[in-house]
């Protein structure tokens, strides 16, 4: 059955062409597995809860926009008939009824891992003025003024990585009282009368309410305007559109932005945690999230039940938390040509969960294919449990970290990516193998012996215990360190420099035989893991490894990226010494086993990895240092990515 939803049709009616439903939601509360509801052009100001979801793959419902129209699902609404306060300041008083219970403009940004700000509180709501977000007021005083405000909330960010400064003079403030929200807005030069003026009043756009509504299609949509709130591992992980702890969601072909926290979420679900720490402060974050784990497990974290969701072709920007965001239901997913930037740009609200993409147990997850740039925090984090995680044929740069992953133990497969910022990697977790990739800017390392987190069954959320990370047991084979950055602060290595603490795999050996068996676990801490470093080329301020035998060092390599249209085009400027020195390939076999899981470097399927297929998908008939199968001599010019 195909229904069909237009701004001209009626609930009242059958949902055929003739007489389409008027509301997606309407809709989402009548269609059954195997059904198509098809959306004609138009903006939906609505939450879109769909009652039902499909029973396999094959017998999915799906919601996608009718053949060549562009329907627009937005969390907010218009507000006319603003009322002149005093000199560029306007108000409009508004009853609480509009928000239901869901006033975001008396909900706060709190929770689990947020730091800042301090001294003021900022909320879930949001005013646009002709489509742009403006900024929150810290006070009456704050919003009178017309200069351009602080940066505020940021952490070792770039001033470059903040975007549209000037739209910082536009500002608002709320007075909410137990009958109304007022409004307070500094639109500076423009009557706000004359313009287009919305406001958040929903939390989600396209999100069950409940959980456990499997196989669901959401296509071809522009999605916008969300209340959503902070979303750390330990709390529920609300986002304008995501699955709610259910199985096999297709997202794809949308373009989704300006949701106050997170763009699409993969996440978990309240039953396992909402933000225990913050709110009770009896135990550190670090254990209710180890609890979450296994109360995740209790609740039915299978891949039988949850996760196996695809996520592609979207465009995602202006989020201030993340553009995906998930822990454990993004397990066994794939996340793949999606183009993600401006994520936490506005800097109103900063602390540990803000990346392009962020997930937390993205087990046999592959990030491949992505566009992830200008984003104010990282642009990947993989945070514990990223085993199994594959990320590669990215195109990162802009930000201000471009990949993390922490307090894993592998196996985590990084290949044929393009990390282009001045910090390329922070590793704090351990069995990471990275291939083939080029690191344009520094490394940072450091073991983590105060927390430990769990690992798994190969290919299972089956819990098989718990370690500290050692750090090392890395393999790092045919890369190319461009040497083209210096270290930012201290706690900043120059590429694998970082790693001098690692033994070889012979030394670790003779080193613990050497403590003896009576020395028990002290002897893992005392002793730095085994680290591999084969096949790579340094320039410029990069150092090989102090045990890496076959390295090639030249005076400089130079990558550069600029954007002509639609395309992304990178000049790489690589000497003959680089080009012309065959590498060893590698293989699954090869890059062997962490030491800690005991799973191999190879695909969800258990499967080997070909790595013999590069950046673009083109085969490898030998092996060099680099994500390109066939690179060149001097100046050459490659489209590394084109928009849609």
């Amino acid at each position: 059955m195909i229904y069909h939803v237009s701004k001209l049709g009626s609930d009242q009616n059958d949902g055929s062409p003739q007489n389409p439903f008027r509301t997606i939601n309407h809709a989402a509360q009548i269609a059954q597995p195997g059904d198509t509801v098809q959306v004609h052009s138009g903006t939906y100001r609505e939450w879109v809860d769909p009652k039902f979801g499909g029973t396999s793959d094959a017998n999915r419902i799906v919601y996608e926009a009718a053949p060549d129209e562009h329907p627009i699902i937005k969390g907010s609404e218009i507000v006319t008939d603003w009322e002149h306060a005093e000199g560029s300041i306007w108000k409009k008083t508004l009853p609480n009824t509009m928000f239901g219970d869901w006033n975001p403009y008396a909900l706060k940004v709190e929770g689990d891992w947020l730091i800042r700000p301090e001294e003021y509180d900022v909320h879930l709501g949001d005013v646009y003025i002709n489509g742009a977000s403006m900024y929150e007021a810290t006070s009456k005083e704050d919003l009178s003024t017309a200069a351009i405000r602080d940066k505020g909330c940021q952490e070792n960010r770039a001033d470059e990585l903040i975007v549209a400064p000037e739209l910082t003079k536009y500002r608002w403030i709320a007075k909410v009282d137990a009958e109304s929200t007022t409004l307070y807005c500094n639109f500076q030069e423009k009557n706000p009368n004359e313009e287009t003026i919305e406001i958040n009043v929903r939390q989600c756009c396209f999100f069950p309410k409940k959980t456990g509504v499997n196989y669901i299609t959401v296509r071809g949509f522009e999605i916008a305007h969300a209340a959503t709130p902070w979303a750390p591992p330990t709390a529920d992980q609300p986002g304008m559109v995501g699955p709610h702890w259910s199985k096999g969601w297709i997202i794809e072909n949308n373009i989704l932005h300006d949701s106050k926290c997170n763009g699409i979420s993969l996440g978990k679900e309240s039953t396992t945690g909402d933000n225990d720490h913050f709110r009770t402060l009896r135990k550190s974050g670090h254990i209710y999230q180890m609890e979450a784990v296994f109360k995740g497990v209790q609740a039915g974290w299978c891949k039988e039940k949850i996760g196996s969701h695809v996520v592609r072709n979207n465009l995602i920007y202006d989020c201030g938390q993340t553009g995906i965001v998930g822990h454990m239901g993004g397990a066994f997913c794939f996340i793949e040509n999606n183009h993600i930037y401006n994520i936490a740009v506005k800097h109103e609200f900063w602390g540990h969960e803000i990346a392009g993409i962020k997930l937390h147990a993205a087990i046999d997850t592959v990030l491949r294919h992505n566009h992830i740039h200008h984003c104010g925090n990282h642009g990947t984090w993989l945070d514990w449990q990223a085993q199994g995680t594959r990320v590669t044929q990215n195109l990162y740069h802009d930000n201000a970290r471009d990949l993390y992953i922490e307090v894993s133990h592998g196996p985590c497969t990084v290949d044929n990516n393009l990390f282009l910022s001045d910090v390329s990697l922070m590793d704090r977790a351990q069995g990471s193998a990275f291939v083939h990739n080029v690191f344009a800017g520094v490394l940072s390392t450091k073991d983590v012996l105060r927390r430990t987190t769990p690992y798994h069954f190969p290919h299972s959320t089956d819990v098989l215990g718990v370690s500290f990370v050692y750090g090392g047991d890395n393999r790092f084979f045919n890369n190319l360190f461009l040497g083209n950055t210096e270290p930012s602060s201290e706690k900043h290595s120059r590429f694998l420099e970082g790693y001098d603490r690692n033994n070889t795999a012979e030394e670790y050996r003779a080193m613990m035989q050497e403590k003896g068996h009576r020395v028990g676990i002290n002897k893992y801490f005392d002793v730095g893991q085994p680290l591999w470093a084969e096949g790579n080329a340094y320039a410029g301020s990069a150092k090989p490894w102090h045990a890496e035998t076959d390295a090639t060092a030249v005076d400089s390599m130079s990558a550069e990226l600029r954007q002509e249209g639609k395309e992304w085009i990178l000049s790489l400027d690589l000497p003959e010494a680089v080009v012309n020195k065959a590498v060893a390939p590698v293989t699954t076999d090869r890059l062997g086993e962490p030491r800690i899981v005991e799973e191999r470097y190879e695909n969800p399927d258990g499967s080997p990895i070909d790595f013999t297929v590069d950046f673009f998908g083109n085969t490898r008939k030998d092996a060099y240092a680099g994500p390109f199968a066939a690179p060149q001599t001097g100046k050459w010019e490659l489209v590394v990515w084109r928009d849609a």
